[in-house]
Formats: structure tokens, C-alpha cells, sequence
């Protein structure tokens, strides 16, 4: 999930990926499905990403092709740049959340013409930085990005080095993070969680403690509802201002997420691109089977059935 952005385990250990640190870029030579665009075949292979939110996708994606549609699904584990490159060979099908990659589509829609778009998917993310709601409460000018070098003793640990830290999650993530921080001229220093669910576990304990954080978040995301955070205003953002990495200095953008097809899946793919090009819910359907999975400790599976069960009138405008 990024700016551009966000990988995952094989969806039967989806759930402990999101819940454990250190789930690392995968190997494509290793992990490609032999099953991934077998012409006739009633198999699907999709990307999974590390964090819960695309996991939740693919666990109703994959629940309603398989038991409603009667395909096999196998999922593989990618990390956001190299998952263009799967997709545009066939090793996989579909990637169900991007976060806008504007590089890899012009490579491969606009140029190549190996990959074809699938539909937004309903849902709008956004980067920014979080602090929690209680330090908010406590000091309501922190909310504003000139003022954090105010509080940056506040944020101190001793990975930052003297100054204040800016938790982030997965280095594999694409932020703007170091780059605003330079350029901000903000006496604060980008730690890395090394994932997701490592990034969680420590913004959990911190809001147990009622400890002050500054953290790099995104919104759609279930913590929300566990731990309420408030955004901190960076200068606004306009069209161009993230064009050059290096000089970026302003807040990360509102993005509706989108999906991707494989050209030659998308044309033979059948019923099962057809529904995937139809998946299309809401930020609460999300969140729901996220919060499932992530903090009910459900398997993807079981949180896909729950809310598939729930929700026909949904999922059956998908299969029309």
C-alpha cells in the first residue's frame, strides 16, 4: 500500500503474515502458480499483498470464485513494483488493489499493452501522517506539521537517535517520508517497523501506555476502531508536487484504488474476469473483513464466509 504503493503469504497463512513482522518480498522464480493463465483451465491466480486490507480483497475474491464460480484460486505473494511485472507475464492474473503506479502503467497498459485496467475497486486510500487521538486531545496545535518540531522531544526513542521518530512501516513500502522530513526541515528521524503487523503491535502497546507516537498510516485501515488516531496537516497537496522524490513537500494524495488484469486473462479469463472486474465494494466491507482476520484472529476463509453470508445482495450484483 503507497503513495504508489503496498505483499502477502499464500492465502492460507494470510492471517499470520498480517499478524507477524518481518514477511519479506517474495521470489517470483520460486512462487509463480503453475496454474496462473492455463488457457482453459478453471483456475485464477492472484496477488496477495502484506497488508490486511488488500488480503481482505483477495479472501472475498478468492471465497465466491471458488464456491460460487467453481474455479480453483491460488495466490502468491509479491511486493507491489515486481507484481506489474508478474501480472504483465501471466505468473499472475490479477492484482486487486493498486495505489496508483503511474510508471508501471504507462509501461505496461499504455505501452506494452500486456496488462489492462480492472475497475476502480470501490475504495479510496489515503497516506498521511497519524498521531493519536488522546496526545491530540492533550495538545491540539500537534495536528499541525509546522509545529512538530515543538513536540519532537516527545517522540523520542532510542532508535531515533535524539530526535523525534517517525515510525514507519515496511521499507518496501514507497513514501515520501525522509523526503518531507528533509525538506520540512523537521527534527525528526523515519524508523522502520519492518511491516504492517509490527507497525501495529507497536502503535497498540504505545495507545496502552498512552505514549505520544507520530506514525506514517493510511486510511482504509481497521486499527481505527481499535486505536482512534487524527492526521496531522501537511501542506496540501497538488496535482505534480510528488512528481520529483527528492523534493516532494507536501501531503500524499487522495487515491481511488484500483484493479489490474492480465490482457490475455481479461480476454479468456471467462466468468472468473468477468467478476473480477465487477468486484467493486465499499470502505466498511473492507474494514469489516479486515477487522475479521487481523484482530478476531479469524482465517481469511472464515472471514470471507461471515461476511459473504451477510452480504448477498452485495456480491451477487458481481456474478450478473
Amino acid at each position: 500500500m503507497t503513495l504508489n504503493r503496498r505483499t502477502a503469504l499464500i492465502a492460507a497463512t494470510a492471517a499470520a503474515c498480517s499478524l507477524l513482522a518481518g514477511c519479506g518480498a517474495a521470489d517470483m522464480t520460486k512462487q509463480a502458480s503453475p496454474f496462473a493463465n492455463a488457457g482453459g483451465s478453471k483456475s485464477v491466480t492472484l496477488s496477495v499483498q502484506s497488508w490486511v486490507g488488500a488480503q481482505a480483497n483477495v479472501a472475498v475474491a478468492q471465497y465466491i470464485l471458488e464456491h460460487r464460480l467453481g474455479y480453483r484460486v491460488d495466490t502468491v505473494q509479491v511486493d507491489e513494483v515486481p507484481a506489474w511485472d508478474a501480472l504483465s507475464q501471466g505468473r499472475v492474473d490479477a492484482i486487486l488493489e493498486d495505489w496508483g503506479h503511474p510508471d508501471q502503467e504507462k509501461r505496461y497498459v499504455e505501452d506494452k499493452k500486456t496488462i489492462v485496467r480492472g475497475g476502480g475497486l470501490g475504495v479510496t486510500g489515503h497516506i498521511g501522517w497519524f498521531v493519536p487521538t488522546y496526545l491530540a486531545e492533550q495538545h491540539p496545535d500537534i495536528t499541525d506539521w509546522k509545529n512538530l518540531n515543538k513536540y519532537a522531544s516527545l517522540f523520542r526513542t532510542a532508535e531515533s537517535g535524539g530526535k523525534g521518530q517517525l515510525m514507519d512501516g515496511s521499507p518496501s513500502y514507497v513514501t515520501n517520508d525522509k523526503a518531507l522530513v528533509q525538506n520540512l526541515k523537521l527534527d525528526y528521524q523515519v524508523v522502520f517497523a519492518g511491516s504492517e503487523a509490527a507497525q501495529i503491535t507497536q502503535m497498540r502497546q504505545f495507545a496502552k501506555e498512552k505514549k505520544p507516537f507520530l506514525t506514517y498510516w493510511y486510511t482504509p485501515q481497521w486499527l481505527f476502531k481499535k486505536v482512534p488516531m487524527t492526521e496531522v496537516k501537511l501542506p496540501p497537496y497538488k496535482e505534480g508536487c510528488d512528481a520529483d522524490p527528492a523534493k516532494v513537500a507536501c501531503a500524499y494524495p487522495h487515491t481511488p484504488l484500483q484493479k489490474y488484469l492480465n490482457a490475455d486473462f481479461a480476454k479468456k479469463g471467462g466468468k472468473a474476469a468477468r467478476f473480477l472486474k465487477k468486484f467493486r465494494w465499499t470502505t466498511e466491507d473492507q474494514n469489516e473483513v479486515a477487522l475479521m482476520i487481523a484482530d478476531q484472529k479469524m482465517t481469511p476463509d472464515e472471514a470471507a464466509k461471515k461476511w459473504v453470508d451477510s452480504h448477498e445482495s452485495t456480491w451477487k450484483a458481481w456474478l450478473s
